[in-house]
């Protein structure tokens, strides 16, 4: 809906826009100097967690992904907060403690922010980092051969239904909680240490949504390995008892018209690909002769990495799962 509503707007033309909306990136990017580009992304939510402080960590670590994603580095952040007129004003005291614990561990200062009044919580931030405008990593550099890395487990929208319906174990939920408040940055410094060709963070689109933008940018086609997609604890069971998202099947209905799976492929797997994640991982492709070192160097940092398939020339199916 948005897509069609923006496609309609006057295009604005400035040639210091390295990076705007119209590619479908994670953020975009502005020339300051030759040598310097701002990073820019904005993203809040309602919570997904039961306590606010988790609910703030969650927040800050979504928001500084898309700037991870592009291989920037967050320098400032702005906090957009939506809280209950009369609601405890401890909780929001949380939820703004956690969000600035992960912006001190990113080294991204806050300095500033917007609240208004609303009947439904909601919180996040607009970021600013640096990149170096000649080491833009976007969703649409992939190249023939590479191999794709995916640094974190899927699972977080089923396991977050869960949760709210009363039903996760244990067990789910430091899964799930876990991977939402790990930042992405150790990923993205390791990643730009090595022959990366272009990069994408996991989030609301789910794995198929995300790697449909870096294939159709890049004019590439993907094939993903089943049996090395990584899943969250407690995900197959979440999928198995019927904890499946509106945004799940939102995507799946979108998206799934490009995949074509392999018989072997179970239904569990067709389903947690379309997963909306939060704070998800990165989607690297890298040439294939660094893939086996920078995968290695991932999970050595203790990230749940793994090689999930490879960049192939374009072609119909544009993504094939087998």
């Amino acid at each position: 809906m948005l897509d069609s509503v923006l496609g309609k707007l006057a295009r604005q033309q400035d040639a210091n826009v390295l990076v705007g909306f119209d590619k479908a990136d994670d953020a975009g990017v502005y020339l300051v100097s030759p040598e310097l580009a701002l990073v820019q992304t904005v993203d809040f939510f309602t919570p997904i967690v039961d306590d606010p402080y988790t609910f703030g960590q969650i927040a800050a670590t979504n928001a500084l992904s898309d700037v991870y994603a592009m291989g920037g580095r967050p320098m400032s952040a702005l906090a957009m907060v939506c809280f209950p007129e009369k609601a405890d004003v401890g909780i929001l005291e949380q939820i703004l403690a956690g969000g600035l614990s992960k912006m001190i561990e990113a080294g991204c200062t806050v300095i500033g922010g917007h609240s208004i009044r609303d009947p439904e919580i909601k919180f996040g931030y607009a970021v600013t980092g640096s990149i170096n405008p000649n080491r833009i990593l976007t969703n649409s550099g992939a190249k023939v051969g590479d191999r794709l890395i995916l640094t974190k487990s899927l699972g977080t929208g089923v396991i977050s239904t869960a949760i709210k319906r009363g039903q996760a174990q244990p067990e789910w939920i430091d899964a799930a909680t876990n991977s939402m408040t790990t930042l992405n940055k150790t990923a993205a410094e390791i990643a730009l240490k090595y022959d990366v060709h272009g990069m994408t963070d996991i989030t609301g689109f789910g794995l198929v949504g995300h790697a449909r933008e870096m294939a159709l940018g890049s004019q590439v086609a993907l094939r993903l390995s089943a049996a090395s997609i990584p899943a969250m604890t407690g995900a197959m069971d979440c999928i198995a008892a019927g904890f499946i998202p509106g945004g799940l099947k939102a995507n799946r209905e979108f998206a799934e018209c490009v995949v074509e799976y392999g018989d072997s492929v179970p239904e569990a797997l067709r389903t947690l690909i379309f997963d909306p994640q939060t704070a998800g991982g990165l989607l690297i492709s890298v040439a294939d002769p660094d893939a086996p070192s920078l995968e290695r160097e991932l999970k050595d940092a203790g990230l749940p990495a793994a090689e999930i398939g490879e960049v192939l020339t374009g072609q119909k199916p544009l993504i094939r799962v087998e």
